[in-house]
């Protein structure tokens, strides 16, 4: 009776690892390497195509950071995409206390997630960049539609108001954030000079120079 028992722990043990081996195999933008944690959204899928920063990334990076403690590298290779989602997985990066990496191209939103870390690096090769967010005219229109009643806007002129306010509140925030973070704040301000068609990879130097590498802070003994 005892052997049958712990033949059932060993097969339930080997199952159920084999299915967290499959799941995370099958992750299309998040992998577990030792005590980093591979974010990549650049790699094609099957059907063509590769995947932005999405808000379905925000539960799967705290899961995984919950399950795997040991984690204290997020290695970033992404060209963007939402901005919520970078903020929110900025959050995380921060409450977690992780250093970041850059080990191929980490742009736009990407960089939000990148300034969160304590420790800052970027492989030889790699490179960040930067310029202004951008909302495409069909997504506004699906905004404005989606939200002029709960928001009170009874014109589109409304909506505009909103944005212009929306807009320099947005700004105001990401510059304040990369100043916290370490970030000259001449070299964050030229970030945002920037046109959303445009971008701007500064060299190895300027970013060292500037504060988006560093160094994690050693305590104080």
């Amino acid at each position: 009776m005892r052997q049958f028992a712990r033949l059932s722990l060993v097969v339930g043990l080997t199952l159920g690892w084999v299915i967290a081996a499959g799941a995370e195999a099958d992750d299309p933008v998040f992998r577990v390497a030792g005590d980093t944690l591979i974010y990549d959204t650049t790699q094609e899928h099957e059907e063509g195509g590769s995947t932005d920063i999405e808000v379905a990334h925000i539960d799967r990076l705290l899961e995984l950071l919950r399950q795997n403690p040991e984690i204290r590298v997020l290695d970033l290779n992404s060209t963007g995409g939402s901005l919520y989602a970078g903020r929110e997985m900025a959050r995380i990066v921060l409450d977690f206390d992780l250093d970041t990496l850059v080990s191929g191209e980490c742009f736009s939103s990407c960089v939000r997630i990148f300034l969160a870390g304590a420790g800052r690096r970027m492989l030889l090769g790699a490179k960040i960049g930067f310029h202004q967010t951008t909302w495409s005219p069909r997504s506004v229109e699906e905004y404005y539609t989606a939200n002029r009643e709960a928001d009170g806007w009874e014109t589109p002129f409304d909506f505009v108001s909103w944005v212009y306010e929306d807009t320099q509140s947005e700004v105001h925030d990401d510059l304040v954030y990369m100043i916290d973070r370490g970030v000259d704040a001449g070299f964050a301000v030229r970030t945002k000079g920037v046109r959303a068609d445009d971008s701007w990879y500064p060299s190895r130097l300027e970013l060292t120079r500037a504060g988006v590498l560093r160094e994690r802070a050693r305590a104080a003994e």
